[in-house]
């Protein structure tokens, strides 16, 4: 018998709904939300014992808690977290967005009087940080006293630089958290950071310098793009993968809603969503957060329809199908091999470097292009989220026309064309994306390789150039080859058992015409661990939501 392996399953805290069980009043006194005010609390204060024991109808085997500026020490939280047998993870976000910030940065880092009574717990299984990636690259998106970048200044660097800065600045903080918790192992330690992102960049760096991955899905991500990049870091690297189930995002529609894209997505869609993820092998899943699926009423708490396909998911899908294979067996037919720039489509400040860098920049755009490529064109050749122009989110119309004190909305909010903007569904076949360290051991024996971005290392280079010996096909660009390479390295034709093809522009018909074969169905995305292959294909007209089917391939 296979061994089965079910993700930790977890709850965010509340935002919105009601006051944290724990701190009370204070929760009202910060801003709670990007939204850049203090949002009242909706509905009445639960007694700490009613809030965990929600979290234990909810099935969770951990608490994702915001910690409270100011309100870090919280003894009965521990008991009562302790009492329920849950494990907890504690998130950076409210310090993120109201301070205090470490010196020079708009990073608000836990305590360390908090993580060493956390790792005193013996429950307390990571530190989240809350878009770590987005705060680095839009350095004032809360902190408006200055430019702060979340892991330090980069101005004037060149990518590189900017690069290696970030690295060394998480490396230290990784290194720092290990020894204040006492942790013995620097591998596996047993309190990670984890960096939570909504953007599909930075995460080979900062897995490389020691954080877990935790990509956030729905949000306003393209899926199969934010999956195979978190998938191919976390395997790179050796590092655990967390999925936030992200119910922010950019639609409204007539469900149970709490505010401006809060949830911004359907019930449907969060279903599907759920087992999108599930299917990725993550070692953790969690919902983000309580709010959509609970309210609490004077006589308890009461589910949401959100709250019903939460139920549904851990009490009947998860038992039916149990998951035999882990995201670290992700094993593609197709590689994208791509320096990690930080661009999404911004194409500027990349690493939070203000000032501009042509050349740099303009390369980096090249994994757009090989993502549109992949995608048969349904992933836009100028972004790898939804982030870029093209987009006009409806939760614009649902905060210009209903008042805050209006929410929440038990019946939502329905647009004039009944349209959103968020599908789930983009095609890729069996892509995994590493960065330009990549090994010739990490890299396999995948059919095709894509090698784009602005530089690569002598390590990939050769071995992408073996693989193509070995009988893959790969598509290089010719700006990351060097000034001294061998001429059999500057042409294109047969190499050995495969094929190698520089190129200026990914998107040139012969590059298409190339990689055509390999990209499979127009109406199907895969992504295999080991013998298992998931194929998941939409399920209405515009891919909101998904069909999955699992072909367990002979070996």
């Amino acid at each position: 018998m296979p061994m089965v392996r079910k993700p930790k399953l977890g709850i965010q805290g509340p935002v919105v709904a009601w006051q944290d069980p724990w701190a009370g009043e204070a929760s009202d006194l910060v801003m709670r939300t990007g939204t850049g005010s203090i949002c009242p609390s909706q509905d009445p204060k639960p007694e700490p014992g009613a809030f965990v024991q929600a979290l234990l109808e909810l099935s969770a085997d951990f608490y994702v808690h915001h910690v409270i500026p100011g309100q870090e020490d919280q003894q009965h939280l521990w008991e009562d977290i302790d009492r329920a047998g849950l494990d907890i993870c504690l998130g950076n976000e409210y310090g993120n967005i109201n301070g205090p910030w470490v010196e020079g940065t708009n990073r608000y880092d836990v305590p360390d009087a908090l993580i060493t009574r956390a790792a005193e717990s013996g429950r307390c299984i990571g530190l989240l940080y809350d878009e770590p990636e987005h705060l680095q690259i839009n350095a004032a998106q809360y902190r408006k006293d200055g430019w702060f970048p979340h892991w330090g200044v980069t101005d004037g660097m060149s990518l590189e630089a900017a690069r290696s800065k970030v690295e060394r600045a998480v490396q230290e903080q990784v290194k720092h958290v290990q020894h204040v918790s006492g942790q013995k192992s620097v591998t596996a330690p047993s309190m990670p950071l984890i960096t939570e992102q909504v953007f599909p960049t930075m995460f080979h760096t900062l897995a490389r310098a020691g954080m877990d991955v935790c990509p956030k899905v729905m949000k306003e991500s393209f899926q199969s793009l934010q999956l195979a990049t978190a998938l191919g870091a976390a395997k790179q690297y050796g590092r655990s993968l967390w999925i936030c189930a992200d119910l922010w995002g950019p639609d409204t529609g007539t469900w149970f809603t709490r505010f401006p894209g809060f949830p911004g997505h359907s019930p449907e869609e969060f279903a599907s969503a759920l087992r999108m993820g599930y299917f990725m092998g993550p070692t953790h899943l969690f919902a983000e957060n309580i709010d959509v699926l609970m309210q609490y009423t004077p006589s308890g708490f009461k589910q949401t329809e959100f709250g019903d396909v939460w139920m549904e998911f851990t009490k009947q899908f998860i038992p039916e199908h149990p998951l035999t294979w882990k995201h670290s067996e992700a094993d593609p037919d197709i590689v994208v091999i791509h320096s990690d720039d930080s661009n999404y489509g911004q194409n500027e400040r990349l690493f939070g470097n203000r000032e501009p860098v042509t050349s740099e920049t303009n390369h980096s755009e090249s994994i757009f292009h090989i993502w549109h490529l992949l995608s048969r064109g349904a992933i836009p050749a100028h972004g790898s989220c939804m982030h870029i122009p093209g987009y006009d989110f409806p939760r614009h119309s649902l905060k210009r026309d209903v008042p805050l004190e209006k929410f929440p909305l038990a019946g939502g909010y329905a647009t004039e064309n009944g349209r959103g903007v968020h599908p789930l569904f983009y095609p890729v076949n069996n892509v995994v994306a590493y960065d330009d360290r990549v090994s010739r051991e990490r890299l396999g024996k995948p059919k095709l390789i894509l090698a784009g971005g602005s530089s690569l290392s002598a390590e990939s280079l050769a071995a992408i150039f073996d693989a193509a010996n070995h009988g893959s096909v790969v598509v290089i660009a010719a700006w990351l080859l060097p000034t001294d390479a061998p001429q059999e390295m500057r042409t294109s034709g047969r190499k050995g058992f495969g094929q190698w093809l520089v190129t200026d522009d990914f998107l040139d018909e012969t590059i298409r015409t190339a990689v055509e074969p390999f990209l499979g169905e127009a109406d199907c995305w895969i992504q295999r661990f080991g013998a298992a292959e998931v194929r998941m294909t939409p399920k209405d007209s515009l891919g909101f939501t998904l069909d999955f089917e699992i072909h367990m391939l002979k070996r």
